[in-house]
């Protein structure tokens, strides 16, 4: 399998620097833990706290701004088969919210921003944790396995002062 990201920067922040080359192993990761074969394109944004609030609003009528964003590829199976490279769609990180999550749950930037493209990568290839209390348990702990092989704790753990 071989990943082709797109990765747009509108917003940064000097505690949360980040390298593409990090991007691609934290979302292989993700997809080689699905079992992905084929070669595979996905789209990464940036934004800030308006951009993210803009999208909530528009596609999940949610009136306030969200930690990721996902937009899977909608193209039907028969035209997926016939491409060389499949698009699985595209993400949409707010950093300033991440960023607060972060230190509401006494995580680094990096630990929280890799949790949030983790989850995101898992809705773009078919996981919900909103339909059902037995998704999201599956979801969630696909997430602790493929965090923990990328060196990173239970982000589920809340951690005690």
């Amino acid at each position: 399998m071989k990943l082709s990201l797109t990765l747009q920067q509108a917003f940064e922040a000097p505690e949360l620097v980040l390298k593409r080359a990090y991007l691609k192993k934290v979302v292989e990761t993700s997809l080689r833990r699905m079992n992905t074969q084929s070669d595979c394109e996905i789209g990464i944004a940036c934004v800030d706290i308006d951009e993210s609030h803009k999208l909530n609003l528009e596609y999940r009528k949610k009136d306030k701004p969200t930690n990721v964003l996902s937009f899977p590829s909608d193209l039907p199976d028969e035209m997926a088969q016939i491409l060389d490279t499949f698009p699985i769609g595209d993400l949409v990180i707010c950093i300033p919210v991440v960023l607060q999550e972060a230190i509401e749950q006494q995580k680094t930037p990096i630990e929280h921003f890799t949790h949030m493209l983790v989850h995101g990568t898992l809705h773009l290839m078919g996981y919900d944790h909103e339909t059902s209390d037995e998704d999201a348990e599956e979801m969630e702990a696909l997430e602790i396995e493929i965090l923990k092989k990328l060196g990173f704790e239970n982000p589920y753990i809340v951690k005690e002062d």
